[in-house]
């Protein structure tokens, strides 16, 4: 009998600690896509894909915000690496994150509002605020456009000059070197002197 029950409490804390187990793997993998931003917007985009009717406006007004904050970030970032003038514009897109962080949570809590009237009242004004963050994003990311072509602009320029010239010096060289293989040079034979051509006139008269 001792020995059955210790048979079960084994298999129980097995189960115990089998159960501990997959229920913590499983919170880091939540914590782990959630701070991955490209796994989260995938799962996203799926969970919109497969809801229907408000939820799914709700979820699709979150895939849209979660895109543009993407976009704007990933501009940020690459006017960090280049040369061209930033000014306040990463500031500026970090005020626009935190109000898109702030809009996120308010969608968020919408995905759990059961009473279809409310959402009919509140989707158009989320709809709304959605279309200001995606505006300011894409206003942000012309400037940083702007920003990366204005010194691009003026080294193609330049490389332009550059290769117009060395081309142009490659056509002559090579045009010179066809002339030179026709033979176009032509070289006079150096004629003998008159005091040389004297000599040999009075050695033919001597003989």
């Amino acid at each position: 009998m001792d020995i059955l029950i210790w048979v079960l409490v084994s298999l129980l804390v097995i189960v115990v600690v089998s159960i501990a187990t997959v229920v913590f793997i499983a919170r880091a993998l939540i914590k782990r896509i959630r701070r991955n931003r490209k796994l989260a917007g995938a799962m996203l985009r799926t969970r919109a894909w497969f809801s229907s009717g408000p939820q799914r406006r709700v979820l699709t007004l979150r895939v849209r915000l979660g895109e543009a904050l993407d976009s704007g970030q990933a501009a940020v970032d690459l006017a960090a690496r280049g040369d061209g003038p930033r000014g306040e514009l990463p500031r500026l897109f970090r005020r626009i994150n935190d109000e898109g962080v702030a809009l996120d949570l308010q969608l968020r809590l919408m995905e759990s509002e059961t009473d279809a009237g409310v959402l009919a009242v509140e989707l158009p004004a989320a709809g709304h605020r959605v279309d200001q963050v995606v505006g300011l994003v894409r206003r942000l990311r012309s400037a940083v456009a702007a920003g990366l072509a204005a010194p691009t602009d003026d080294t193609l320029t330049t490389l332009q000059s550059d290769v117009d010239r060395e081309i142009a010096a490659l056509h002559a060289g090579v045009q010179e070197l066809q002339r030179l293989n026709r033979g176009d040079e032509h070289y006079e034979p150096t004629r003998p002197s008159s005091t040389a051509a004297s000599i040999v006139r009075d050695k033919g008269t001597r003989s």
